[in-house]
């Protein structure tokens, strides 16, 4: 033990040199270390706000259990004070870090960029932030990476939009111990899947153009990739089986209003020709052009049915029939799903399907023959009355 008498002890009695003052309260920041400023706590937070801790706690969780004045005063008092929740210690203290992961193959996509802005909107509500990774190729490799830097990036569970099949065709395998949910995809994969019912949709626009009387529906189907558009390609041809038709040679696009235009161009003219399934609103919209261009009336000579219902619909020219998906629906019910994990609680549903509903607007009517033949026979009743 050191036991040499310091310089700067004072002996009882005498006074400090003023020139060793410095030198004694230098040595005592030394011995302590180097100061570090304090930020600001959740008790600052509170008196500035007029608040108990417990209320900056519950709004820095984002729970919704406060009220909006009392949320807006917390807010200003963290931002005029400069604090940030400790996201870290919130986590150690509930075990969960508050945040979901998004996975998804396109951001190009009507239906995608709905679904991603229901997921982030129920996922806010509920008091969790939302991690948005993209990927350029749908394979086993690329999901697995992804599902890796989410992992890394903390996140309580993840949303997979499947909307394509993968580019490798192999069964894709993710941890156990992270919870997840997948949306547009095939069921099959051992994970809870939330999806449009893109058979029901299908159906009920051809159906509707059958009962019009159409005795043919031609289908503009999406890319072959797809999912969705599977699904709606085989109950189309399906419907048409049970009525006993056989289904005429589908004609693929890329989802674009400039795939359905040239598609348009080449089926358009074909004098049998009456009824369209456009497998999505944008395509329709581009046959529609098509149609117009080589003087087919809508519906007087060809009837066309979209899928989406964009807001734009009722807008085209003739206002566009239409399936309308629930975009809103599936992703609350996805992050009810995930929660329902997150919490330790089993899936609600393995396979969760959102109904669509049928939006009939002035693009679909009876084929021309039928008009002719009810013209005939009103004509005949006419005479018949006046004779």
């Amino acid at each position: 033990m050191n036991t040499q008498e310091d310089s700067s002890t004072k002996t009882p009695g005498t006074a400090t040199p003023k020139g060793n003052r410095k030198t004694a309260a230098t040595k005592t920041r030394a011995a302590r270390g180097p100061s570090v400023a304090r930020g600001p706590s959740i008790a600052d937070v509170a008196k500035a706000a007029g608040v108990s801790a417990q209320t900056v706690s519950r709004v820095s969780n984002g729970l919704t259990n406060v009220e909006e004045s009392t949320r807006n005063r917390v807010l200003e008092a963290m931002k005029q004070l400069g604090y940030r929740p400790n996201r870290a210690a919130r986590a150690l203290k509930s075990g969960q870090f508050k945040s979901i992961g998004v996975i998804m193959f396109t951001l190009s996509s009507f239906g995608n960029m709905r679904t991603l802005d229901a997921i982030a909107t129920a996922a806010s509500q509920a008091g969790y932030s939302v991690t948005l990774i993209p990927l350029q190729d749908p394979t086993t490799g690329t999901v697995s990476g992804a599902y890796t830097r989410l992992r890394e990036q903390e996140v309580d569970g993840v949303v997979i939009i499947f909307e394509a099949h993968l580019l490798d065709d192999a069964d894709i395998t993710l941890p156990e111990d992270l919870p997840a949910v997948v949306i547009d995809s095939n069921p099959g994969y051992g994970y809870p899947m939330v999806d449009t019912d893109q058979a029901q949709g299908a159906r009920s626009a051809t159906q509707h153009l059958l009962d019009l009387g159409h005795e043919q529906v031609w289908h503009i189907g999406g890319p072959t990739s797809s999912f969705s558009a599977t699904h709606r390609e085989e109950s189309w041809r399906r419907t048409l089986q049970e009525a006993g038709i056989e289904a005429p040679p589908v004609h693929h696009g890329d989802w674009s209003t400039e795939s359905g235009y040239r598609i348009g161009r080449e089926i358009g003219s074909n004098p049998d020709l009456t009824a369209i399934f456009a497998a999505n609103d944008q395509m329709a919209l581009g046959a529609m052009r098509a149609l117009h261009e080589l003087g087919r009336a809508i519906p007087g000579d060809v009837s066309i049915v979209g899928f989406d219902d964009l807001e734009e619909s009722t807008s085209f020219w003739p206002p566009l029939t239409t399936v309308r998906q629930d975009f809103h629906a599936v992703g609350r019910l996805s992050i009810e799903n995930l929660l329902q994990q997150i919490a330790g609680h089993s899936p609600v549903n393995d396979a969760t399907q959102v109904p669509t509903s049928l939006v009939v607007r002035k693009s679909t009517g009876a084929p021309p023959k039928t008009r002719q033949r009810r013209s005939a026979t009103r004509g005949k009743s006419e005479a018949a009355a006046t004779g």
